[in-house]
């Protein structure tokens, strides 16, 4: 599913429930001069006065949160005639309001935003977002950024990722792993596992004891992400493309999406799983985990700064096991809206994520960055899960997030995964539910 952020905390979540995006005010024209950067761009500099608006979501307590904060810092240092305006949203509503919002003349001039076909592409192929081809080669971006990680960049004139024009710029990685609690694990005996019937045996050793092994929430991601996990177990490559870019068609009957939506129900049906998991958020599952009352949790690596500051008992994390794919990507991208009015400034504040002081605040707190000195990482923990995120990049391992495809198709992953919950549908019904809007959004991508 798509990655998901915390937002600072329940008065901006409240704000920003409360106050439609299009209320949030865009900064002031900018007047500015041209300075030459190291990397060859153009920079609005000392010189540069009016307002930069900023759109984010992620928590203060986060890796991305403490980077961004250094960012603003350094920006400000660099542009001391403009006003910086930090905005923090929640990821549920730019998702649903941004083509709404930046339709309009109040708008951003840079906002984060979520990547894939679905999202990014949408507004790519929409012109709702600017393209920076031209820049990304005048700053050295597209040096910064290599190989595979561009393709969350790059979206075609229809919206399709990974070919096309760059429209957006992301800064480091994330991907879905598994979060224990070594201390329940050693108090109800039970291994940690290192395959996949590991895996299974570890929830079925948990619900013997009593306790229900996986925090889960159903009314957001999460779920969509562990059944991803799943049908990846039993994917290649192949169908990665297929399923994400379009290569071929997907048989969703087929085994990779059979087995993992049979998998998942039979979890359902164990207990492995609760039952009142079709109405909890991420923040419920999250907030289970942190006290302690689940022993596992599968979800992203934007966890893992909160997971440390909060959490007091003995954790760790592992990769799914028995995967060679595992569900991840480059993180949220950088978007500079069509209609913003201070595209210069964006741009400045684009280039300063990617230098080293930013980058290496991401690693030194587990935010996995796309140019950063890994040497620089001294917490074994933070290290171990940076060196997982390696090991996914040298195997070709990042699968993308299983909304991504085509338009609205979180929202049906989120009501076909509730429903195998609640146990209203079958797996194949289920399979049905979420194939045709797949299906139907592929057609009208391609044309």
């Amino acid at each position: 599913m798509a990655s998901k952020r915390l937002t600072r905390g329940l008065a901006a979540t409240s704000l920003a429930l409360l106050l439609p995006l299009s209320a949030c005010s865009g900064g002031g024209q900018a007047t500015t001069t041209s300075t030459t950067t190291a990397s060859g761009g153009a920079s609005a500099g000392a010189a540069a006065t009016g307002t930069l608006t900023i759109w984010d979501y992620e928590s203060d307590e986060s890796a991305m949160g403490k980077a961004w904060a250094k960012a603003v810092d350094i920006f400000k240092t660099e542009h001391p005639g403009v006003t910086v305006k930090t905005e923090a949203q929640t990821f549920e509503q730019i998702q649903k309001n941004a083509k709404i919002v930046l339709t309009g003349n109040t708008v951003p001039d840079v906002m984060e935003y979520n990547k894939g076909n679905a999202t990014a592409g949408v507004l790519a192929s929409e012109e709702l977002i600017e393209p920076l081809t031209q820049v990304a080669q005048q700053r050295g971006w597209d040096t910064k950024i290599k190989g595979s990680m561009q393709t969350t960049a790059k979206y075609s004139d229809k919206g399709l990722m990974g070919s096309g024009d760059w429209y957006g710029v992301p800064n480091y990685g994330e991907y879905v792993t598994v979060y224990y609690n070594k201390d329940l694990f050693e108090k109800n005996g039970v291994k940690v596992p290192t395959t996949a019937a590991e895996f299974e045996a570890a929830l079925a050793a948990f619900k013997a004891k009593g306790v229900t092994p996986l925090a889960e929430a159903g009314a957001e991601y999460p779920m969509g992400q562990l059944w991803y996990q799943l049908v990846l177990a039993n994917a290649n490559r192949d169908f990665v493309n297929n399923y994400q870019l379009f290569a071929n068609d997907v048989n969703f009957h087929g085994p990779e999406m059979t087995k993992a939506t049979e998998t998942l129900d039979s979890w359902v049906k164990k207990g492995y799983i609760a039952k009142d998991a079709a109405g909890l958020k991420a923040e419920d599952m999250g907030l289970s985990f942190i006290n302690g009352k689940a022993p596992i949790m599968v979800s992203g690596s934007w966890w893992f700064g909160r997971l440390k500051s909060e959490i007091t008992f003995n954790w760790g994390s592992f990769l799914f096991p028995g995967n060679t794919l595992q569900t991840g990507a480059t993180g949220n991208l950088w978007v500079v809206p069509a209609n913003a009015k201070n595209k210069d400034l964006a741009y400045d504040f684009i280039d300063i994520t990617l230098r080293p002081e930013v980058q290496n605040i991401l690693g030194q707190n587990g935010g996995l960055p796309l140019a950063g000195d890994s040497t620089t990482i001294t917490d074994p923990q933070t290290k171990a899960f940076t060196e997982d995120f390696a090991k996914i990049l040298d195997a070709d391992g990042l699968a993308f997030y299983p909304d991504w495809p085509v338009a609205g198709y979180y929202d049906v992953l989120v009501s076909g995964f509730q429903s195998l919950i609640n146990q209203s549908k079958t797996p194949s019904q289920v399979l049905d539910f979420i194939a045709k809007p797949y299906t139907d959004g592929k057609a009208a991508i391609k044309g």
